[in-house]
């Protein structure tokens, strides 16, 4: 079967595109949807790095900036809090404007928080400018949702762990990225005005680099009755538990571990500095490859046993903080780390393979199986990566809270312990679990089958 090429309209669009044919992939698909996936990462990049400016801002605001340890807990919340509401609009704003097209706008929005931030920052700032400028940032945290819902579009069901778990892995390592330059800064006895400095032209080479090489595609059209399905649908609601455990775990400790450091453990920013990036950076190098075990091994089989994982380390984590152990307390919270960008990989991955697997369930084959499939992961996508992210204001807050009340952060850990044990169980009994009790031979086929299309997925 020859390719179809793709036509092109004006504004980089691309009419057809089927990545799912093998000679299309081959001859066209695979190039494009792979220079597409480079530039979608170095945006989101950027958009991670703006989203969690303030973990590092507020390491700069010392005692003249007159801002208590809670203070700073609930300015590091808001900016996690408006990060995951702007990730639905921005999944949809891909529909409407097409991936390239938004790509450019979203990258180009990142000036506004960074701009401001650079203009408010110096001790005598209200805190209530403070947080204003901090929910600026937080439209950061969107780029995410459009660039996974972009890149779920270019390429096929079989590369879709390893695509999605780079783009997203690329972007999460904007995270240590910006706590490792604000740790040369400090250490250079630099303020925080340099650290924005630098980032103003990078975020404007962002879009101009979008502008310039990214694609739209005109089979990803706007659907507003595809977000009331995947709403509907209470895989949707499932996944996005289960993301609240990885997603949530990596973006809200990658906010608090310099305060749970200064605060906990009498660390200066400095000394915070130097341990803090060494979790984010590889908790999102790793999670390219729990998309590709997933994909290999099935999201839902690598998900059960990271969870397995999280919670054991957060038992640890439990007994270095109850006994002021510095040495295990790090080694161990970097250990978290790598587990949740694990977990946000394989947890990805299975979206879409539910749809992919409720598709074929339906009966429907071919480009009607894919279609569905596309339609409501891409829709979904939003939504769970929106919840996700709240899991991390959800431990800000929980951090503010043990603080307040017993003045180190194991209360908050007990919490995260009990939630990495239902999120197992809710992983095992609803894409693992085999039909139980006596079901007549052709149901449970059926079931069995449908059971083990989850548990590869």
């Amino acid at each position: 079967m020859t390719a179809p090429a793709p036509t092109r309209r004006s504004g980089r669009w691309i009419e057809r595109w089927d990545p799912e044919d093998e000679g299309f992939w081959q001859a066209t698909g695979e190039r494009i949807a792979r220079r597409n996936l480079w530039f979608s990462v170095l945006s989101e990049h950027i958009g991670f790095s703006v989203w969690t400016l303030w973990s590092v801002l507020v390491l700069f605001m010392g005692p003249e900036y007159g801002l208590t340890p809670a203070d700073k807990f609930l300015l590091t919340s808001v900016v996690t809090l408006v990060g995951a509401v702007v990730r639905v609009p921005y999944t949809f704003a891909v529909a409407v404007f097409g991936g390239r097209n938004w790509t450019i706008v979203s990258a180009s929005l990142l000036l506004v928080p960074t701009v401001a931030a650079f203009w408010v920052m110096e001790p005598g700032t209200s805190y209530s400018t403070f947080l204003l400028v901090g929910l600026l940032a937080g439209i950061g945290g969107g780029n995410f949702a459009s660039s996974m819902t972009n890149i779920n579009a270019f390429f096929p069901l079989r590369k879709k762990g390893w695509a999605l778990g780079l783009n997203a892995g690329g972007g999460n390592i904007g995270v240590p990225v910006i706590q490792l330059v604000a740790l040369a800064i400090i250490g250079a006895s630099g303020g925080p005005r340099v650290l924005l400095g630098i980032y103003i032209p990078l975020i404007v080479v962002a879009a101009v680099l979008a502008a310039l090489f990214m694609d739209n595609l005109a089979s990803v059209q706007n659907d507003t009755g595809a977000a009331k399905d995947a709403a509907r649908d209470r895989h949707t609601w499932i996944m996005a538990f289960l993301y609240i455990g990885t997603f949530g775990s990596f973006i809200g400790y990658s906010f608090a571990f310099g305060q749970v450091l200064t605060n906990g453990f009498g660390r200066t920013p400095l000394q915070a500095a130097y341990l803090t990036f060494i979790g984010p950076l590889l908790g999102s190098l790793i999670r390219p490859l729990g998309g590709w075990l997933a994909d290999r091994y099935g999201g839902a089989r690598i998900t059960l046993w990271n969870y397995v994982g999280m919670a054991a380390a957060t038992a640890v984590l439990i007994a270095a903080s109850m006994h002021k152990s510095l040495p295990l307390f790090v080694s161990v919270f970097v250990v978290l780390f790598v587990l949740s960008g694990l977990g946000n990989g394989s947890t990805f991955k299975m979206i879409p393979g539910i749809f992919q697997a409720k598709a074929l369930a339906k009966g429907l084959e071919g480009e009607a199986a894919v279609a569905y499939g596309r339609r409501l992961s891409g829709a979904s996508m939003g939504l769970i990566g929106a919840l996700g992210a709240l899991g991390g204001v959800g431990i800000n807050l929980a951090f503010r809270q043990s603080f307040l009340s017993y003045g180190s952060g194991t209360g908050a850990f007990v919490a995260f312990l009990a939630y990495y044990g239902v999120c197992f169980a809710v992983t095992w009994a609803v894409y693992l679990r085999r039909p139980a009790g006596r079901i007549p031979a052709t149901t449970a086929a059926s079931q069995e089958k449908a059971q083990l299309n989850y548990a590869e997925v």
